[in-house]
């Protein structure tokens, strides 16, 4: 189990950033197996971008069949997607041929651009997760409000 960090926290990034969320739904039940095998090319993506920081992934978290990443930029985001280097066009030409035109498997993307400074993220007694893990995490101040921390103006 994570260890706790006692206390309220956000998380605290320096420039840009992009939230890029990608999920799974096996549709068919029968053909659970395949419809898998197909999506788990999502993990040796994930392992291999782990390996290469470079590449700009700054961290990642499961929930389920879906995935929340934190990435440097959109162009690291993209160019990794196009790089025939890289696995991702491997794994999604797989997915192509094994489930696209049976249904059997579904699949769905969100990418956010995230402005520096307008973001919140609060954790009150939380293991580092999400974007903190994916940065830094930083005490939050008893005055600071929402709408302080994502630069709102009134």
């Amino acid at each position: 189990m994570a260890k706790v960090v006692p206390g309220r926290h956000t998380a605290e990034i320096d420039g840009d950033f992009v939230v890029f969320i990608i999920g799974a739904r096996v549709n068919k039940k029968r053909r659970l197996v395949t419809a898998l095998r197909a999506i788990g090319g999502m993990q040796k993506m994930l392992k291999y971008l782990s390996g290469h920081p470079d590449k700009g992934l700054l961290g990642y978290e499961t929930a389920g069949f879906t995935i929340i990443q934190y990435w440097r930029s959109f162009e690291d985001l993209e160019r990794f997607a196009k790089d025939a280097d890289d696995p991702h066009l491997e794994v999604w030409r797989r997915y192509m041929r094994m489930v696209n035109k049976t249904g059997e498997a579904g699949i769905w993307h969100e990418t956010y651009l995230v402005r520096a400074g307008e973001y919140e993220a609060i954790y009150n007694n939380m293991p580092e997760r999400g974007l903190a893990a994916a940065s830094r995490l930083v005490p939050v101040a008893e005055s600071s409000r929402a709408r302080g921390r994502v630069g709102a103006k009134k």
